[in-house]
């Protein structure tokens, strides 16, 4: 016969150990305790933050947001801060995005979708929440700076000088914001401020090596190879890793026929940032033009890497699978690139032979036929911009690189 029932056994144990130590927690108390929890994880991911662990600060993160999955959008905004401390784009961009969709109130988050739009090279992505930010918070002078500069990589060079001009007060005594002021006021036929900008840059450069790595530049623009190293070599002696030097040394090599020449400065480049797209996009170019296909291909999937929707290195892709008869593979890529520039000539003349090679031969007349008429536009544009001079029709078509 059994003497303890279940039922037994508990109302026991109640009155030998007390009720208190087998109440369960309520709902409300579990939840304070896990908060409390989240809190004390959060401190820490925070702190290992601060002294740049970023693998313990992101553990203290997840940890944070499994005890407390309403602390999400702080928690995400951190694990994004992690990500961009790591240099990867893409991951933080992930997080920052569900933060921003948790916590659409956090200026701060949107400020850095900005930064890490700008950092990878997607300057027209960045405009949007930099925007934002300065409806909010005016006085924020990084997301105006920051608008500012993606403003006029975009080439709203009126909006550009609008943004940031109010700036002048606090930077003007920083070559590279008097340099793309002036670009933009140039550009938007701002004479006065152009001219201000010009003269006090002219006033801060001095001797330094920012000054006459846009001299170089310039130079380089206008085709004066000589005075463009001169400038460069200036740059190189006094500041030999900062950053854009060897990759402009990099281009003017090019330029000059020098590829090999070319190709070591953009290596040297590489090892002063990493994350710059334009460095492995020019390998990838020089390495196609010498039928070096692997390699060609390594570098254009690391410039895609670090800027996803690059239109030239797609393309570049699509010419190597092209090359080797991959051509769904070939497509794919050069769908990509009409994905970033829609009206690329090159890029529709390459899809209709690919086409053709797939056997799609209505598609691929279509797909001539839109990128005759596209050649033929630029045509009419260089006519124009030339008056009567006899304009020849290209060799390859345009509207990638």
């Amino acid at each position: 016969m059994k003497i303890f029932t279940p039922s037994k056994v508990a109302l026991w144990l109640l009155l030998v150990l007390g009720a208190g130590y087998l109440a369960c927690p309520t709902n409300a108390q579990q939840a304070s305790g896990d908060r409390s929890e989240a809190k004390a994880w959060f401190a820490k991911g925070e702190a290992a933050l601060q002294t740049g662990d970023l693998d313990a600060a992101e553990k203290a993160f997840r940890v944070a947001l499994a005890r407390d999955p309403n602390a999400g959008g702080a928690v995400y905004a951190n694990l994004g801060v992690v990500e961009m401390r790591r240099k990867s784009w893409d991951e933080a961009l992930k997080y920052l995005r569900k933060a921003e969709k948790l916590a659409p109130r956090m200026t701060g988050v949107r400020l850095d979708i900005g930064l890490a739009e700008f950092r990878r090279g997607n300057y027209g992505a960045a405009i949007a929440p930099l925007q934002s930010v300065l409806r909010e918070r005016p006085e924020s002078s990084q997301a105006r700076y920051l608008l500012g500069m993606c403003q006029v990589f975009t080439d709203r060079f009126a909006e550009a000088a609008e943004t940031l001009e109010p700036l002048w007060t606090e930077r003007s005594g920083e070559v590279l914001y008097l340099y793309v002021l002036g670009v933009a006021a140039n550009k938007a036929g701002k004479k006065e401020l152009d001219e201000r900008a010009m003269k006090r840059l002219l006033e801060v450069g001095g001797d330094s090596p920012e000054f006459h790595l846009i001299l170089g530049k310039a130079s380089l623009q206008h085709q004066e190879y000589d005075s463009a190293f001169a400038e460069f070599r200036k740059v190189e002696v006094a500041a030999p890793d900062l950053p854009f030097l060897h990759f402009n040394l990099g281009i003017a090599y090019e330029e000059t026929g020098k590829k090999e020449n070319a190709v070591q400065e953009f290596v040297k480049d590489i090892a002063i940032d990493p994350d710059l797209p334009d460095n492995y996009y020019q390998l990838g170019k020089i390495y196609a033009q010498e039928q070096r296909i692997e390699d060609a291909e390594h570098a254009f999937r690391e410039a895609l890497k670090r800027d996803p929707h690059r239109p030239g290195a797609w393309f570049g892709l699509a010419k190597i699978y092209q090359q080797r008869g991959q051509y769904d593979e070939a497509l794919k890529a050069v769908d990509e690139t009409l994905r970033a520039v829609p009206e690329s000539d090159k890029g529709h003349y390459l899809r209709a032979q690919l086409l053709q090679k797939l056997g799609r031969k209505e598609e691929a007349k279509a797909e001539f036929a839109h990128a005759k008429k596209l050649m033929d536009a630029d045509l009419d544009k260089d006519r124009e911009k030339w008056g009567d001079k006899q304009v020849a029709s290209p060799e390859v078509a345009k509207g990638v690189e």
